[in-house]
């Protein structure tokens, strides 16, 4: 990074922008901000003994957030909305398991039921597998725990 400030803030908007390109935000969402207003969420979370944290910030236009393509949006809802897998996905919140982990975490009879969920939250991208063990990726952890805090607001869970 640069000493001076003017070239630090220019050098940090240029990786903004570069993580905003690459996140899909559409572009010039800065320059239209307030028109139609933003949606953004962020958390920085520890919920790994040993690890360290995990940050995320993303903002996206309100307008544009309604033209977001369906198909990955009903994908990670229909992963989630499963109650063996949320316990799964919860379950891997905590830290990588293994078969034997989850199949207890979620009470399931069968290695195969385990598998059948788990190819469910693997092509949602919402897990993935490390060896013999599946995990959280850690760009996923924020946004999981935003998506099941939103929807215990949606469902009346909060209040």
């Amino acid at each position: 990074m640069p000493e001076d400030p003017d070239a630090r803030l220019a050098a940090l908007e240029e990786r903004v922008a570069a993580l905003e390109a690459a996140l899909g935000a559409p572009a010039g969402a800065d320059e239209r901000a307030g028109q139609a207003g933003e949606v953004s969420y962020r958390g920085q979370v520890r919920l790994q003994e040993g690890a360290g944290p995990v940050s995320w910030s993303i903002g996206y236009d309100a307008a544009a957030s309604l033209a977001l393509p369906a198909g990955p949006v009903t994908e990670v809802l229909a992963a989630l909305g499963h109650p063996v897998r949320l316990a799964l996905v919860r379950r891997l919140l905590a830290g990588p398991a293994g078969t034997g982990e989850l199949v207890a975490a979620a009470a399931l009879s069968s290695t195969g039921q385990l598998y059948h969920h788990l190819r469910t939250l693997t092509a949602a991208r919402l897990v993935e597998q490390d060896g013999r063990r599946y995990r959280v990726p850690a760009s996923g952890v924020v946004p999981i725990l935003v998506a099941v805090v939103a929807a215990a607001d949606l469902g009346g869970a909060l209040r």
